[in-house]
Protein backbone atom coordinates (compact mmCIF):
# COMPACT_ATOMS: atom_id res chain seq x y z
CA UNK A 1 0.00 0.00 0.00
CA UNK A 2 1.07 3.59 -0.37
CA UNK A 3 2.32 5.85 2.37
CA UNK A 4 -1.01 7.61 2.54
CA UNK A 5 -2.76 4.33 3.29
CA UNK A 6 -0.23 3.45 6.05
CA UNK A 7 -0.67 6.87 7.56
CA UNK A 8 -4.44 6.60 7.50
CA UNK A 9 -4.31 3.11 9.07
CA UNK A 10 -2.11 4.37 11.90
CA UNK A 11 -4.31 7.40 12.38
CA UNK A 12 -7.45 5.28 12.44
CA UNK A 13 -5.96 2.96 15.11
CA UNK A 14 -4.88 5.79 17.38
CA UNK A 15 -8.21 7.58 17.11
CA UNK A 16 -10.47 4.55 17.28
CA UNK A 17 -11.15 5.15 20.97
CA UNK A 18 -12.31 8.66 20.18
CA UNK A 19 -14.55 7.45 17.38
CA UNK A 20 -16.64 5.20 19.66
CA UNK A 21 -18.36 6.38 22.80
CA UNK A 22 -18.51 4.33 25.99
CA UNK A 23 -21.57 2.51 24.68
CA UNK A 24 -19.81 1.34 21.49
CA UNK A 25 -21.67 3.74 19.18
CA UNK A 26 -20.09 6.07 16.63
CA UNK A 27 -19.90 9.67 17.78
CA UNK A 28 -20.54 12.55 15.37
CA UNK A 29 -16.90 13.58 15.50
CA UNK A 30 -15.85 10.00 15.00
CA UNK A 31 -18.09 9.58 11.97
CA UNK A 32 -16.60 12.66 10.38
CA UNK A 33 -13.05 11.46 10.90
CA UNK A 34 -13.91 7.98 9.64
CA UNK A 35 -15.43 9.41 6.47
CA UNK A 36 -12.26 11.35 5.69
CA UNK A 37 -10.12 8.27 6.22
CA UNK A 38 -12.25 6.07 3.98
CA UNK A 39 -12.36 8.69 1.22
CA UNK A 40 -8.59 9.12 1.13
CA UNK A 41 -8.03 5.39 1.20
CA UNK A 42 -10.49 4.69 -1.62
CA UNK A 43 -8.82 7.37 -3.76
CA UNK A 44 -5.61 5.36 -3.55
CA UNK A 45 -7.39 2.03 -4.19
CA UNK A 46 -9.65 3.34 -7.03
CA UNK A 47 -7.40 2.78 -10.10
CA UNK A 48 -6.79 -0.82 -9.06
CA UNK A 49 -10.48 -1.39 -8.45
CA UNK A 50 -11.42 0.11 -11.82
CA UNK A 51 -8.80 -1.93 -13.68
CA UNK A 52 -10.01 -5.10 -11.99
CA UNK A 53 -13.62 -4.24 -12.84
CA UNK A 54 -12.79 -3.66 -16.49
CA UNK A 55 -10.88 -6.93 -16.77
CA UNK A 56 -13.81 -8.84 -15.32
CA UNK A 57 -16.28 -7.01 -17.57
CA UNK A 58 -14.24 -7.79 -20.69
CA UNK A 59 -13.97 -11.43 -19.72
CA UNK A 60 -17.69 -11.63 -19.04
CA UNK A 61 -18.63 -10.02 -22.36
CA UNK A 62 -16.09 -12.11 -24.24
CA UNK A 63 -17.50 -15.31 -22.77
CA UNK A 64 -21.05 -14.36 -23.67
CA UNK A 65 -20.18 -12.71 -27.00
CA UNK A 66 -22.12 -9.62 -25.96
CA UNK A 67 -21.15 -6.44 -27.78
CA UNK A 68 -20.34 -3.40 -25.71
CA UNK A 69 -23.56 -1.41 -25.23
CA UNK A 70 -23.90 2.03 -26.67
CA UNK A 71 -24.54 5.16 -24.57
CA UNK A 72 -28.17 5.30 -23.59
CA UNK A 73 -28.69 1.54 -23.39
CA UNK A 74 -29.89 0.12 -20.07
CA UNK A 75 -26.68 -1.70 -19.11
CA UNK A 76 -24.30 1.03 -20.20
CA UNK A 77 -21.71 1.74 -17.50
CA UNK A 78 -18.84 4.15 -17.81
CA UNK A 79 -16.14 4.31 -15.13
CA UNK A 80 -13.26 6.48 -16.23
CA UNK A 81 -10.85 8.80 -14.50
CA UNK A 82 -9.89 11.16 -17.33
CA UNK A 83 -7.27 12.87 -15.20
CA UNK A 84 -5.21 9.66 -15.21
CA UNK A 85 -5.38 8.99 -18.96
CA UNK A 86 -2.31 9.51 -21.09
CA UNK A 87 -2.20 11.83 -24.10
CA UNK A 88 -2.12 8.98 -26.64
CA UNK A 89 -5.44 7.62 -25.38
CA UNK A 90 -7.02 11.07 -25.52
CA UNK A 91 -5.76 11.60 -29.08
CA UNK A 92 -7.11 8.20 -30.14
CA UNK A 93 -10.56 8.98 -28.71
CA UNK A 94 -10.54 12.39 -30.40
CA UNK A 95 -9.73 10.78 -33.75
CA UNK A 96 -12.53 8.22 -33.27
CA UNK A 97 -14.97 11.00 -32.45
CA UNK A 98 -13.85 13.00 -35.47
CA UNK A 99 -14.32 10.04 -37.82
CA UNK A 100 -17.77 9.34 -36.40
CA UNK A 101 -18.73 12.99 -36.81
CA UNK A 102 -17.43 13.06 -40.38
CA UNK A 103 -19.43 9.95 -41.26
CA UNK A 104 -22.64 11.54 -39.95
CA UNK A 105 -21.98 15.14 -41.01
CA UNK A 106 -19.90 15.20 -44.16
CA UNK A 107 -18.67 18.67 -45.07
CA UNK A 108 -19.77 19.36 -48.68
CA UNK A 109 -16.97 19.95 -51.16
CA UNK A 110 -17.46 22.77 -53.62
CA UNK A 111 -20.71 23.98 -55.07
CA UNK A 112 -21.40 20.46 -56.38
CA UNK A 113 -21.72 19.34 -52.76
CA UNK A 114 -24.70 21.66 -52.34
CA UNK A 115 -26.70 19.98 -55.09
CA UNK A 116 -29.29 17.40 -54.08
CA UNK A 117 -30.54 16.09 -50.73
CA UNK A 118 -33.03 18.95 -50.49
CA UNK A 119 -35.65 18.88 -47.71
CA UNK A 120 -39.17 17.56 -48.15
CA UNK A 121 -41.56 19.85 -46.30
CA UNK A 122 -45.20 19.51 -45.35
CA UNK A 123 -47.22 22.55 -46.39
CA UNK A 124 -49.33 22.94 -43.25
CA UNK A 125 -51.93 25.43 -44.41
CA UNK A 126 -52.41 23.82 -47.81
CA UNK A 127 -52.64 20.33 -46.30
CA UNK A 128 -55.29 21.51 -43.85
CA UNK A 129 -57.24 23.31 -46.57
CA UNK A 130 -57.16 20.34 -48.95
CA UNK A 131 -57.72 17.59 -46.41
CA UNK A 132 -54.62 15.46 -47.06
CA UNK A 133 -50.87 15.78 -46.70
CA UNK A 134 -49.30 17.98 -49.37
CA UNK A 135 -45.52 17.51 -49.28
CA UNK A 136 -43.17 19.61 -51.38
CA UNK A 137 -39.58 18.84 -52.39
CA UNK A 138 -37.77 22.13 -51.73
CA UNK A 139 -35.66 22.16 -54.88
CA UNK A 140 -35.15 25.91 -54.61
CA UNK A 141 -32.65 25.07 -51.85
CA UNK A 142 -30.19 23.48 -54.27
CA UNK A 143 -27.01 25.50 -53.84
CA UNK A 144 -25.77 26.31 -57.34
CA UNK A 145 -28.64 27.80 -59.34
CA UNK A 146 -31.34 27.25 -56.70
CA UNK A 147 -33.62 24.99 -58.73
CA UNK A 148 -33.94 21.32 -59.75
CA UNK A 149 -31.93 22.23 -62.84
CA UNK A 150 -28.82 22.13 -60.64
CA UNK A 151 -29.06 18.33 -60.69
CA UNK A 152 -29.49 18.35 -64.45
CA UNK A 153 -26.63 20.77 -65.11
CA UNK A 154 -24.19 18.76 -63.00
CA UNK A 155 -25.33 15.48 -64.54
CA UNK A 156 -24.94 16.71 -68.12
CA UNK A 157 -21.48 18.11 -67.43
CA UNK A 158 -20.30 14.98 -65.61
CA UNK A 159 -21.55 12.74 -68.43
CA UNK A 160 -19.79 14.93 -71.00
CA UNK A 161 -16.56 14.84 -69.00
CA UNK A 162 -16.75 11.05 -68.72
CA UNK A 163 -17.07 10.81 -72.50
CA UNK A 164 -14.20 13.22 -73.10
CA UNK A 165 -16.44 15.89 -74.63
CA UNK A 166 -15.50 18.43 -71.98
CA UNK A 167 -12.06 19.00 -70.47
CA UNK A 168 -11.68 21.48 -67.58
CA UNK A 169 -9.65 24.65 -68.19
CA UNK A 170 -9.11 23.83 -71.88
CA UNK A 171 -11.24 26.75 -73.00
CA UNK A 172 -14.40 24.67 -73.52
CA UNK A 173 -17.76 26.44 -73.62
CA UNK A 174 -21.12 24.88 -72.73
CA UNK A 175 -23.93 26.09 -75.00
CA UNK A 176 -27.60 25.76 -74.09
CA UNK A 177 -31.00 27.04 -75.14
CA UNK A 178 -33.14 27.79 -72.10
CA UNK A 179 -35.78 30.13 -70.69
CA UNK A 180 -33.61 30.68 -67.63
CA UNK A 181 -33.30 28.10 -64.85
CA UNK A 182 -31.12 25.56 -66.65
CA UNK A 183 -28.92 28.37 -67.93
CA UNK A 184 -28.45 29.76 -64.41
CA UNK A 185 -27.53 26.32 -63.06
CA UNK A 186 -25.15 25.68 -65.96
CA UNK A 187 -23.49 29.08 -65.53
CA UNK A 188 -22.77 28.38 -61.85
CA UNK A 189 -21.58 24.79 -62.31
CA UNK A 190 -19.48 25.72 -65.35
CA UNK A 191 -17.64 28.36 -63.34
CA UNK A 192 -16.88 25.83 -60.61
CA UNK A 193 -15.54 23.20 -63.04
CA UNK A 194 -13.43 25.29 -65.38
CA UNK A 195 -15.80 26.10 -68.26
CA UNK A 196 -17.70 29.06 -69.64
CA UNK A 197 -21.41 29.13 -70.45
CA UNK A 198 -23.13 30.59 -73.53
CA UNK A 199 -26.90 30.83 -73.10
CA UNK A 200 -29.42 31.41 -75.89
CA UNK A 201 -32.90 32.43 -74.73
CA UNK A 202 -36.11 34.15 -75.92
CA UNK A 203 -36.13 37.91 -75.49
CA UNK A 204 -39.42 37.88 -73.59
CA UNK A 205 -38.27 36.05 -70.45
CA UNK A 206 -38.08 37.92 -67.15
CA UNK A 207 -35.20 40.39 -67.06
CA UNK A 208 -33.96 39.25 -63.66
CA UNK A 209 -32.94 35.91 -65.18
CA UNK A 210 -30.91 37.69 -67.84
CA UNK A 211 -29.25 39.90 -65.22
CA UNK A 212 -28.39 36.91 -63.04
CA UNK A 213 -26.86 35.02 -65.95
CA UNK A 214 -24.70 38.01 -66.79
CA UNK A 215 -23.52 38.36 -63.19
CA UNK A 216 -22.54 34.67 -63.23
CA UNK A 217 -20.27 35.38 -66.18
CA UNK A 218 -22.34 33.68 -68.87
CA UNK A 219 -22.63 35.02 -72.40
CA UNK A 220 -26.33 35.70 -73.01
CA UNK A 221 -27.75 35.76 -76.55
CA UNK A 222 -31.41 36.77 -76.72
CA UNK A 223 -33.54 36.01 -79.78
CA UNK A 224 -37.15 36.52 -80.80
CA UNK A 225 -39.58 33.77 -79.76
CA UNK A 226 -39.99 31.18 -82.51
CA UNK A 227 -41.25 27.66 -83.16
CA UNK A 228 -38.86 24.73 -82.89
CA UNK A 229 -39.07 24.35 -86.70
CA UNK A 230 -37.35 27.73 -87.05
CA UNK A 231 -33.55 27.47 -87.24
CA UNK A 232 -33.29 30.76 -85.32
CA UNK A 233 -35.28 29.36 -82.41
CA UNK A 234 -33.17 29.60 -79.22
CA UNK A 235 -32.49 25.85 -78.84
CA UNK A 236 -31.51 25.47 -82.48
CA UNK A 237 -29.30 28.54 -82.23
CA UNK A 238 -27.44 27.14 -79.21
CA UNK A 239 -26.76 23.90 -81.10
CA UNK A 240 -25.39 25.85 -84.07
CA UNK A 241 -23.20 28.05 -81.88
CA UNK A 242 -21.60 24.94 -80.32
CA UNK A 243 -20.89 23.47 -83.75
CA UNK A 244 -19.37 26.75 -84.94
CA UNK A 245 -17.13 26.91 -81.89
CA UNK A 246 -15.81 23.36 -82.34
CA UNK A 247 -15.15 23.98 -86.03
CA UNK A 248 -13.32 27.25 -85.43
CA UNK A 249 -9.53 27.40 -85.29
CA UNK A 250 -9.70 30.89 -83.77
CA UNK A 251 -11.37 29.86 -80.50
CA UNK A 252 -9.72 27.79 -77.76
CA UNK A 253 -11.26 24.55 -76.62
CA UNK A 254 -14.45 22.96 -77.89
CA UNK A 255 -18.12 23.84 -77.94
CA UNK A 256 -20.50 21.46 -76.16
CA UNK A 257 -24.25 21.64 -76.75
CA UNK A 258 -25.85 20.50 -73.48
CA UNK A 259 -29.21 19.74 -75.16
CA UNK A 260 -31.29 19.55 -71.99
CA UNK A 261 -34.47 18.58 -73.86
CA UNK A 262 -33.03 15.47 -75.49
CA UNK A 263 -30.02 14.62 -73.32
CA UNK A 264 -30.81 11.51 -71.20
CA UNK A 265 -28.47 12.79 -68.49
CA UNK A 266 -31.42 15.05 -67.59
CA UNK A 267 -33.95 12.43 -66.50
CA UNK A 268 -31.17 10.14 -65.23
CA UNK A 269 -30.23 12.82 -62.68
CA UNK A 270 -33.73 12.68 -61.19
CA UNK A 271 -33.97 8.92 -61.44
CA UNK A 272 -30.69 8.58 -59.55
CA UNK A 273 -31.24 11.27 -56.91
CA UNK A 274 -34.57 13.10 -56.68
CA UNK A 275 -36.73 9.96 -56.80
CA UNK A 276 -34.73 7.94 -54.23
CA UNK A 277 -34.58 10.98 -51.93
CA UNK A 278 -38.37 11.30 -52.00
CA UNK A 279 -38.77 7.57 -51.30
CA UNK A 280 -36.46 7.76 -48.29
CA UNK A 281 -37.96 10.99 -46.94
CA UNK A 282 -41.48 9.54 -47.18
CA UNK A 283 -40.47 6.18 -45.67
CA UNK A 284 -41.74 4.56 -48.84
CA UNK A 285 -45.27 5.98 -48.61
CA UNK A 286 -46.32 8.16 -51.55
CA UNK A 287 -49.81 8.05 -53.02
CA UNK A 288 -49.37 10.62 -55.80
CA UNK A 289 -46.45 12.45 -57.35
CA UNK A 290 -47.30 15.69 -59.20
CA UNK A 291 -44.98 17.71 -61.44
CA UNK A 292 -45.00 19.89 -64.51
CA UNK A 293 -42.89 19.24 -67.59
CA UNK A 294 -40.69 21.53 -69.65
CA UNK A 295 -37.96 19.16 -70.73
CA UNK A 296 -39.82 16.35 -68.93
CA UNK A 297 -36.75 15.25 -67.00
CA UNK A 298 -38.16 15.66 -63.47
CA UNK A 299 -41.46 13.85 -63.93
CA UNK A 300 -39.89 11.05 -66.00
CA UNK A 301 -36.90 10.53 -63.73
CA UNK A 302 -38.93 10.48 -60.51
CA UNK A 303 -41.56 8.20 -62.07
CA UNK A 304 -38.88 5.78 -63.26
CA UNK A 305 -37.38 5.71 -59.78
CA UNK A 306 -40.59 5.37 -57.75
CA UNK A 307 -43.01 3.34 -59.85
CA UNK A 308 -41.07 0.04 -59.58
CA UNK A 309 -41.01 0.50 -55.80
CA UNK A 310 -44.57 1.86 -55.48
CA UNK A 311 -46.63 0.37 -58.32
CA UNK A 312 -49.90 1.76 -56.88
CA UNK A 313 -48.57 5.31 -56.79
CA UNK A 314 -50.10 7.71 -59.34
CA UNK A 315 -48.00 10.11 -61.40
CA UNK A 316 -49.85 13.27 -62.45
CA UNK A 317 -48.72 15.93 -64.93
CA UNK A 318 -49.38 19.60 -64.10
CA UNK A 319 -49.70 21.44 -67.42
CA UNK A 320 -50.19 25.17 -68.11
CA UNK A 321 -52.32 26.81 -70.75
CA UNK A 322 -50.92 26.54 -74.26
CA UNK A 323 -49.03 23.32 -73.67
CA UNK A 324 -49.94 20.20 -75.65
CA UNK A 325 -48.85 17.63 -73.04
CA UNK A 326 -52.20 17.58 -71.19
CA UNK A 327 -54.00 16.23 -74.25
CA UNK A 328 -51.14 13.87 -75.02
CA UNK A 329 -51.45 12.25 -71.59
CA UNK A 330 -55.26 12.31 -71.47
CA UNK A 331 -56.12 11.48 -75.05
CA UNK A 332 -52.91 10.41 -76.77
CA UNK A 333 -52.86 13.42 -79.12
CA UNK A 334 -50.38 16.30 -78.94
CA UNK A 335 -52.78 19.21 -79.22
CA UNK A 336 -53.57 22.48 -77.47
CA UNK A 337 -56.67 24.59 -77.82
CA UNK A 338 -54.47 27.65 -78.34
CA UNK A 339 -51.97 26.20 -80.79
CA UNK A 340 -51.17 23.18 -82.90
CA UNK A 341 -47.58 21.93 -82.98
CA UNK A 342 -45.51 23.63 -85.69
CA UNK A 343 -48.13 26.17 -86.75
CA UNK A 344 -47.27 29.06 -84.42
CA UNK A 345 -43.98 30.86 -84.87
CA UNK A 346 -43.20 30.61 -81.18
CA UNK A 347 -41.75 28.00 -78.82
CA UNK A 348 -42.83 29.60 -75.55
CA UNK A 349 -46.36 28.41 -74.87
CA UNK A 350 -49.16 30.97 -74.79
CA UNK A 351 -48.81 31.68 -71.08
CA UNK A 352 -46.89 33.85 -68.63
CA UNK A 353 -45.75 30.64 -66.94
CA UNK A 354 -42.05 30.10 -67.60
CA UNK A 355 -40.24 26.79 -67.29
CA UNK A 356 -43.05 24.28 -67.90
CA UNK A 357 -45.31 23.52 -70.83
CA UNK A 358 -44.28 22.55 -74.34
CA UNK A 359 -45.89 21.69 -77.66
CA UNK A 360 -43.64 18.82 -78.70
CA UNK A 361 -42.45 15.53 -77.26
CA UNK A 362 -38.91 15.46 -75.94
CA UNK A 363 -36.74 12.39 -75.38
CA UNK A 364 -36.77 13.08 -71.65
CA UNK A 365 -40.57 13.23 -71.45
CA UNK A 366 -40.96 10.13 -73.60
CA UNK A 367 -38.61 8.20 -71.28
CA UNK A 368 -41.26 8.17 -68.56
CA UNK A 369 -44.47 9.07 -70.39
CA UNK A 370 -45.81 5.52 -70.12
CA UNK A 371 -45.75 5.89 -66.31
CA UNK A 372 -47.86 9.08 -66.20
CA UNK A 373 -51.40 8.25 -65.09
CA UNK A 374 -53.22 11.56 -65.38
CA UNK A 375 -52.90 15.26 -66.11
CA UNK A 376 -54.34 18.49 -64.67
CA UNK A 377 -54.74 21.65 -66.75
CA UNK A 378 -53.74 24.84 -64.89
CA UNK A 379 -54.53 28.35 -66.12
CA UNK A 380 -52.43 31.44 -65.49
CA UNK A 381 -55.17 32.74 -63.19
CA UNK A 382 -55.11 29.56 -61.10
CA UNK A 383 -51.34 29.75 -60.74
CA UNK A 384 -51.23 33.43 -59.83
CA UNK A 385 -53.95 33.08 -57.21
CA UNK A 386 -52.26 30.02 -55.73
CA UNK A 387 -48.92 31.85 -55.54
CA UNK A 388 -50.52 34.68 -53.62
CA UNK A 389 -52.40 32.27 -51.34
CA UNK A 390 -49.16 30.41 -50.52
CA UNK A 391 -47.40 33.67 -49.60
CA UNK A 392 -50.23 34.68 -47.31
CA UNK A 393 -50.72 31.29 -45.66
CA UNK A 394 -47.38 29.48 -45.87
CA UNK A 395 -44.92 32.38 -46.04
CA UNK A 396 -43.34 30.91 -49.18
CA UNK A 397 -42.55 33.17 -52.15
CA UNK A 398 -42.69 30.71 -55.05
CA UNK A 399 -42.13 30.92 -58.78
CA UNK A 400 -44.57 30.30 -61.61
CA UNK A 401 -43.91 26.60 -62.25
CA UNK A 402 -44.12 25.89 -58.51
CA UNK A 403 -47.55 27.52 -58.40
CA UNK A 404 -48.67 25.31 -61.30
CA UNK A 405 -47.51 22.24 -59.37
CA UNK A 406 -49.36 23.27 -56.22
CA UNK A 407 -52.63 23.92 -58.06
CA UNK A 408 -52.49 20.43 -59.55
CA UNK A 409 -51.45 18.90 -56.21
CA UNK A 410 -54.37 20.59 -54.45
CA UNK A 411 -56.79 19.36 -57.12
CA UNK A 412 -55.59 15.78 -56.77
CA UNK A 413 -55.45 16.07 -52.99
CA UNK A 414 -59.13 17.05 -52.84
CA UNK A 415 -59.96 13.88 -54.74
CA UNK A 416 -57.72 11.63 -52.62
CA UNK A 417 -59.05 12.66 -49.23
CA UNK A 418 -57.86 12.35 -45.63
CA UNK A 419 -54.85 10.20 -44.92
CA UNK A 420 -53.47 10.44 -48.46
CA UNK A 421 -50.04 11.81 -49.29
CA UNK A 422 -49.37 13.95 -52.37
CA UNK A 423 -45.78 14.91 -53.19
CA UNK A 424 -44.84 17.73 -55.54
CA UNK A 425 -41.95 20.10 -56.25
CA UNK A 426 -41.27 23.73 -55.38
CA UNK A 427 -38.86 24.53 -58.19
CA UNK A 428 -37.60 28.05 -57.58
CA UNK A 429 -38.20 31.31 -55.79
CA UNK A 430 -40.49 34.09 -56.95
CA UNK A 431 -37.44 36.35 -57.08
CA UNK A 432 -36.86 35.19 -60.67
CA UNK A 433 -40.41 35.97 -61.74
CA UNK A 434 -40.88 39.54 -60.55
CA UNK A 435 -41.19 41.30 -63.90
CA UNK A 436 -43.62 38.83 -65.51
CA UNK A 437 -45.48 36.34 -63.35
CA UNK A 438 -45.45 38.27 -60.08
CA UNK A 439 -46.11 41.58 -61.79
CA UNK A 440 -49.35 40.12 -63.13
CA UNK A 441 -50.13 38.27 -59.88
CA UNK A 442 -49.72 41.48 -57.92
CA UNK A 443 -52.29 43.21 -60.11
CA UNK A 444 -55.04 40.72 -59.26
CA UNK A 445 -57.83 42.59 -57.53
CA UNK A 446 -59.14 41.74 -54.09
CA UNK A 447 -58.66 38.72 -51.85
CA UNK A 448 -57.74 35.49 -53.64
CA UNK A 449 -60.19 33.62 -51.39
CA UNK A 450 -60.06 30.03 -50.21
CA UNK A 451 -58.44 27.05 -51.89
CA UNK A 452 -61.89 26.05 -53.14
CA UNK A 453 -62.29 29.51 -54.67
CA UNK A 454 -58.93 29.18 -56.43
CA UNK A 455 -59.55 25.68 -57.77
CA UNK A 456 -63.06 26.55 -58.95
CA UNK A 457 -62.08 29.85 -60.52
CA UNK A 458 -62.99 30.08 -64.18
Amino acid sequence: MGRITEFITSLASSLWARILDNKGKVTSTGGFLLGIALTLAFKDFYPDLEASYRRQLRQLRGARSIPHPAPGQVDYVRLEDHTRRNSKALVADTEDARRTHDDEHVVPEGIEGLIGNTPLIKLRALSEAVGCDILAKAEFLNGAGNSPKDRVALSMIEHAEAEGLLVPNRGDVVYEGTVGSTGISLAAVCRARGYRAHICMPNDVSTEKVDLLSKLGATVERVRPASIVDQEQFVNLARRRAEEHSASSDQPGKGFFADQFENPANYLAHQASTGPEIYAQCDGRVDVFVAGAGTGGTISGVALALKPLLPKMKVVLADPRGSGLYNKVKYGVMFSATETEGTRRRHQVDSIIEGVGITRLTANFEAGMHLIDDAVKVTDEHAMRMARWVVENEGLFIGASSAVNLVAAANIGKEMGKGSRVVTVICDSGNRHLTRFWKAAGELSGDVGTIEDILNHV
